[in-house]
This record gives C-alpha cells, structure tokens and sequence, in this order.
C-alpha cells in the first residue's frame, strides 16, 4: 500500500521527467491510473491530468532508479564540518546530500553549519494516513478530494491495478497536529468520517501511519540548494509545488551540479 503520496502527475513542460516515467511503464513499474477523482459534496466527479500509479509502490521506483548504484544503508545522525569538508558521523565524505523535510535536514546539522541550517527554512504539515480493509468492494470511486477531518481518500487497490478492498485515507493537517504523539487515537474518527463519505461498512482491519512532515508549505522557486562547502539539499519542497515530479526534477538538478564540481 502507498501510505505517502498515491500517485503522480507527469507535468507537459518536463520531457526528461516524461522519459523516466516511460521507461517505468515499460518495465511494469508505473501504469496510468485516473484522470477522474470525486469531490466530497455528492461525489461529483473532477476531471483533471492523468494520475500515475505503481503497482509496487512508489517505493518501487526510487529503488528502480538506485539500482545502478552502490547503495549503503544505515542511521545519519550528524553532519559536521571538518577541516577538508563535510563530515558525516565522524567520517570525512567529499560531499553530502540532505534529501529530506527541511525539519528532519536541520536537526541532522552541527553548530558550524547554523548558516545552512537557517536556509532550510520551510515548513511542512503533518498527516495521518489511514488504511482501511474491507471483505469486499462497496464503491466505485478511484479517489476523493474529501471533507474535513479528512483531506483525500485513494482506493489503493485501483492505483495498484488488483482491486483489492482497500482505501487510503489522509486526514488534514489539523487532525493530524492534534493526535501526533498518539495517532492511534485518531483511528475511530477517521474511520467514521471515511464510512460515512463512502456510505461503507466496518472495516475489518484498520492500521494509521503518522507523518510528521508530509506537506511543505509556502513557495519556493529554488529547485535545489547546493553550497560551496559540497552539501545539498533536494526534494518536493524545492521547486514551485510539491509533486514527485517537482522531487525528481530538484534531485536529477542538483545530482548534474554535485557531479559537474566533483568530476
């Protein structure tokens, strides 16, 4: 299931993002889902661009395009300035990449990086993100742009082309800042919300998964940050809106500049 986002857009200005997508719907990874979700008040239908899903999760196509690569996986918890350059836990690297939430980004920097952690200055909302299982489908409706305490519900099971009995739910930020230490909490009101939206049954299973930054807020044009000491930060909350595409596109960037000054 796609607890995050739960699908893309492939926005018409961006060829080379276009070209990726292609080659994932080649390989099975990504399908074109919908281009119509409903509105919460009657269940009005709203035509827009076609939604992108993956079968596998949009998981599935970040690790498509790390395949490539020597990946190593581990726990960051500093990032530190030595006498040669960034220092990560203690250990000398040519350079770094920050490619999270500007909160989590800003904790992860030591005091002789306070002026690059003040340009990480963006703030994001919080969600909850509810999965409800049912015995069998009830409705028939890919996605809804629905009402306060919820913000948008996805049939996952439709994203992902098997139509399993499942939606996703996303609650709105407010609920979201109200439960954030105990999520499990907002589980009785969201279902609720959810059944009454969708006119649905009980679920028979329900799970919540907190994000505690899911959203940025604001604008920023700046498609990626990259300082003269080697260190970077990328991600949806650099470019215009926060979409995958806006992710890929501020990461594909600022990959080009970083290796362009270490090559």
């Amino acid at each position: 299931m796609d607890l995050g986002a739960s699908y893309f857009t492939v926005p018409d200005d961006d060829p080379d993002f276009a070209a990726v997508v292609d080659r994932w719907r080649t390989a099975g990874l990504a399908r074109p889902w919908t281009d119509t979700f409903h509105v919460a008040d009657g269940l009005e239908p709203k035509t827009g661009p076609v939604r992108w899903g993956a079968p596998g999760g949009l998981r599935s196509l970040v690790e498509d395009l790390a395949a490539p690569l020597d990946v190593r996986r581990g726990t960051v918890t500093s990032v530190d300035l030595g006498p040669e350059g960034p220092v990560v836990d203690g250990e000398a690297v040519r350079a770094v990449v920050l490619a999270v939430p500007d909160p989590q980004a800003r904790r992860l920097l030591a005091e002789p990086l306070a002026d690059l952690a003040a340009r990480l200055d963006r703030e994001f909302e919080p969600a909850l993100a509810l999965v409800a299982s049912f015995a069998e489908r009830s409705w028939d409706v890919d996605g809804v742009f629905a009402d306060d305490p919820l913000s948008f519900v996805a049939d996952d099971g439709r994203r992902r082309g098997d139509d399993a009995p499942v939606l996703v739910a996303h609650s709105t930020p407010e609920l979201a800042r109200e439960h954030l230490d105990d999520p499990d909490a907002a589980v009785p009101e969201m279902t609720a919300a959810l059944r009454r939206l969708l006119d649905l049954p009980e679920p028979a299973a329900t799970t919540v998964h907190r994000w505690s930054f899911a959203r940025p807020t604001g604008d920023r044009p700046t498609p990626y940050l990259l300082d003269d000491r080697g260190i970077g930060a990328c991600g949806d909350g650099w470019g215009p809106t926060p979409r995958v595409a806006t992710a890929w596109r501020s990461g594909h960037a600022l990959g080009a500049a970083m290796a362009e000054r270490l090559v």
